[in-house]
């Protein structure tokens, strides 16, 4: 039996499906550089930063708020959800189409694609 530095593949449940995706992160980082021999412990530690960075992210929200006939609206979004949408597209103080329905509110951007958000609080 071959004595490896990585972490053991035979168990199962939550912590097993993630092992998996490291892993196979681990193996397109080996084959994308070369499947370069003696890196196993390099490539299983960049594609375990690489997954926990992208899981840390996950279920994050953002808003954005905006003013409408004197009230303020927070909306909610997820990043990772927003067709790109960058924090800063519409200026401050700038008018900005909108939207609602039910607890939505969509923001058109300069694009002319929308904001989907989730309105969380309304001030005045």
């Amino acid at each position: 039996m071959k004595n490896s530095p990585l972490p053991d593949s035979s168990a199962s449940g939550p912590d097993s499906e993630l092992h998996e995706v490291i892993r196979r992160r681990a193996e397109e980082i080996y084959i994308r550089s070369g499947r370069v021999p003696g890196r196993d412990v390099e490539n299983w530690a960049q594609a375990e930063q690489e997954i926990q960075r992208a899981t840390a992210g996950a279920g994050r929200r953002k808003a954005v708020v905006v003013r409408v006939n004197g009230v303020q609206y927070f909306g909610e979004y997820r990043p990772e959800a927003c067709d790109g949408y960058r924090p800063g597209e519409f200026g401050k103080g700038n008018f900005v189409p909108v939207r609602f329905a039910g607890n939505k509110m969509f923001v058109k951007r300069p694009n002319g694609k929308e904001l989907e958000t989730t309105i969380v609080k309304k001030i005045g």
